[in-house]
Parts: structure tokens; C-alpha cells; sequence
């Protein structure tokens, strides 16, 4: 399959998602076909498939300008919101597939709240989601949880945090952990450009929302 229908299939599935009024996706999607017709022109000999491909570039980045403007009109109304439904035992749901969208420059700070992040997966959950904040957000410079102590290996726990609080300090990011019982916790992750994504089980299904 050439370049361009791969675009074209990228594209219908953008339509797809902007129907759906998934706008975050669709944005992801049109950039993404939006790249590779702009790589296919360079190398089209054929006018009149230059004067096609130009047209449809220009159509759908007037579509991408109008969702931008669209999500920022509503998400600075406060009711701006997209959800993420995730069937049992489907796989490709990882971090940066579910909200890696919404990781850029703009975010300085998170704030993560969830009552158990304390078994080791649960840690190493964690860490893969400091490692995607670390390497999307180039001026991230906080992080801050807020879990419950293990009441059986609560040193294991606190050794771990430390660790990890210690090789993000390499990379000019603090991290701090906050406890408190795990029935007053909720479960939602607060990034500083303004999004909430609101967690219903753990990790797993997601929320994302405007503040």
C-alpha cells in the first residue's frame, strides 16, 4: 500500500473520530494523514494529483484550525469532556495511546491521585507513566502523588519512592509523595495545561475532561 492511500485511510478514520466528536483523536489522526500527503506531494510529478492532493491538505487543515479552536473555546468554558470506554481483556490501551495526546510543552506540573499505588505492578505502572511525562513534556518540572502506605511492606513502598524521586532529580523534575487513607482518595491525573483525566479503575479506564 502506497503512502498516499495509507493517508487516506488515516484520514477517513480522522472523519471518524471528529463525527464522533472525539475531537483530541481526531486532531491526532488528521495531523498524522496530514504529514504523509504533504510528504507525497514533494514527489508527485502529476499536476493535476498536486492540485488534488493541495486541495484536500488545505481542506482538512482548515478542519484541524477549527477543532483546535473548538476544544479551546470549551475547555476555557470548563465543559469540554471526551470518554474513553476499554472493553475487558482488550490490549493497545497504553499511556501514551490513551492521553499521550495531551502530554506537551505546555505541561509544567501533574498531580496524580490514586489510593494504591503500592504493590510492585502498581509501582511499575506508575513509573512507566513518570517515564512518558518525562519524555513528552519538555518542561515538566513536578510531579506529585497522592496515595496510601502499604500497612504490610510500607518500607518496600517508601525505598521505591525514593528511588525514583532520586532519578527524577537527574532530569530536573521533583517528585513528591503525599499519603493519606485510601478512602479519601480518588483517582484522576491533573496536568497543568488544563486537563483532567478522570480514572474510574485504577490505571485503566480513563476520563479526559477540561478543567
Amino acid at each position: 500500500m502506497d503512502i498516499k492511500s495509507v493517508a487516506i485511510d488515516i484520514m477517513k478514520r480522522a472523519v471518524d473520530l471528529d463525527t464522533e466528536q472525539r475531537y483530541t483523536e481526531a486532531l491526532v489522526s488528521y495531523q498524522e494523514g496530514l504529514q504523509m500527503l504533504t510528504e507525497k506531494i514533494k514527489g508527485e510529478n502529476d499536476e493535476d494529483n498536486k492540485i488534488y492532493l493541495r486541495n484536500k491538505i488545505e481542506e482538512h487543515w482548515n478542519r484541524v484550525a477549527a477543532i483546535k479552536e473548538l476544544i479551546q473555546e470549551r475547555k476555557q468554558m470548563g465543559n469540554y469532556r471526551e470518554q474513553v470506554h476499554i472493553k475487558k481483556d482488550s490490549t493497545g490501551h497504553g499511556y501514551r495511546n490513551l492521553f499521550g495526546r495531551f502530554l506537551d510543552k505546555d505541561v509544567e506540573y501533574v498531580l496524580i491521585e490514586d489510593p494504591y499505588i503500592r504493590t510492585f505492578h502498581q509501582c511499575q505502572n506508575f513509573l512507566l507513566l513518570c517515564e512518558l511525562l518525562m519524555k513528552s513534556c519538555d518542561n515538566l518540572r513536578r510531579i506529585r502523588l497522592k496515595t496510601s502506605k502499604d500497612a504490610e511492606s510500607g518500607a518496600n513502598q517508601k525505598d521505591w519512592f525514593y528511588n525514583l524521586e532520586t532519578d527524577l532529580q537527574k532530569y530536573g523534575i521533583q517528585l513528591t509523595v503525599i499519603y493519606s487513607p485510601a478512602n479519601r482518595l480518588s483517582r484522576h491525573i491533573i496536568l497543568s495545561s488544563g486537563w483532567i483525566i478522570e480514572i474510574s479503575r485504577g490505571l485503566r479506564r480513563r476520563i479526559i475532561s477540561s478543567v
